[in-house]
């Protein structure tokens, strides 16, 4: 059994600490399939994780990060050989199974999808966590029945990792977009994802009325909270909103007005317990439905090294996009 470099999360006097260090491969977690790591992606749970800012975390010690790319080393699964291209993500990876950042993982086959065939693990890692929360909020627009002559749709959080690849997403399906971002600096980088238009998040920061004026056909909301609340008053009749994520709080001031009087949907959107055959739809459908060229101009890369410094950034809504993790 071999050691390795790993961000390994700890129990602390005050809290949790995280640090890379050596692991042993030998204390790896059970599971039916061993995978080489080649890169993962640093998502905001990943910085909530490391930061200690939300217990995240359930056991210790931990290796951080919920979403990896690499080639199976070996297996008892019936699903997987080695040499075989794969994907995880969630499942309580970096939570309360041992995650990503590692040379290596063993977690089980039921866990795992392909890696689509035209695409890199470094490009899987783009898309990443973010990339393939952002496509089954898509599908859940789509399966709400939405056609993109039906009206604009809203996208929060439109800078970050799952905003921006919504956008991409949503305008190649044929969308027209409004991104509502709290950095208007950022305006020329989302017209360049394809935004028609750029709202700034104040316009969503005042308290909800139970009813405001049909601004938008749907929505994909990566913060919650006011926003959300606002973004559901807002929603033009028989629409849908898509609500994947907590970076405003996990509150949700509303009323019913919205749902009885306009007859909108909230659609939960849940990556981590997602059934595998929702999995494979989505990473099949992101393999066809996201313009390479924009998810590399929305991708940086850092090696693991780097990780637990850039982890604050995210939750203070500095990063912008997707960070790519050189894992091996």
């Amino acid at each position: 059994m071999a050691k390795f470099k790993a961000i390994v999360i700890e129990k602390a006097e005050t809290g949790t600490k995280a640090a890379l260090t050596e692991f042993d491969e030998a204390n790896l977690m059970d599971g039916d399939v061993t995978v080489c790591i080649e890169y993962s992606t640093l998502n905001y749970k990943d910085g909530l994780a490391i930061t200690g800012k939300a217990p995240v975390v359930r056991r210790f010690p931990m290796i951080a990060g919920i979403d990896f790319a690499g080639t199976v080393e070996a297996s008892s699964h019936p699903a997987w050989k080695a040499g075989d291209k794969v994907i995880l993500n969630g499942w309580g990876c970096g939570e309360t199974h041992l995650g990503a950042y590692a040379k290596k993982a063993r977690v089980k086959g039921d866990w795992l999808v392909p890696l689509p065939a035209s695409m890199s693990a470094r490009e899987a890692m783009s898309v990443g966590t973010a990339g393939y929360t952002a496509m089954l909020a898509a599908m859940a627009l789509e399966r709400h029945g939405l056609m993109p002559d039906q009206g604009p749709i809203a996208v929060t959080g439109a800078a970050g990792g799952v905003g921006s690849t919504t956008i991409a997403i949503l305008t190649k399906r044929g969308f027209t977009v409004h991104a509502i971002t709290g950095r208007p600096a950022e305006a020329d980088y989302l017209k360049g994802l394809g935004a028609a238009e750029i709202v700034e998040r104040k316009e969503l920061a005042a308290p909800p009325k139970p009813l405001a004026k049909e601004r938008w056909a749907g929505a994909v909301d990566a913060v919650g909270s006011t926003t959300l609340a606002n973004l559901l008053s807002m929603t033009r009749y028989g629409g849908a909103v898509a609500a994947c994520g907590l970076a405003g709080g996990i509150d949700l001031p509303t009323s019913v007005a919205p749902f009885i009087l306009r007859g909108v949907c909230l659609y939960g959107i849940d990556s981590v317990m997602c059934p595998l055959p929702r999995r494979k739809k989505a990473w099949e459908a992101l393999e066809s439905s996201l313009d390479r060229q924009k998810l590399a101009a929305m991708t940086r890369e850092i090696t693991l090294s780097e990780v637990i410094g850039i982890a604050p950034e995210i939750l203070a809504g500095r990063v912008r996009g997707r960070i790519v993790v050189k894992v091996a």
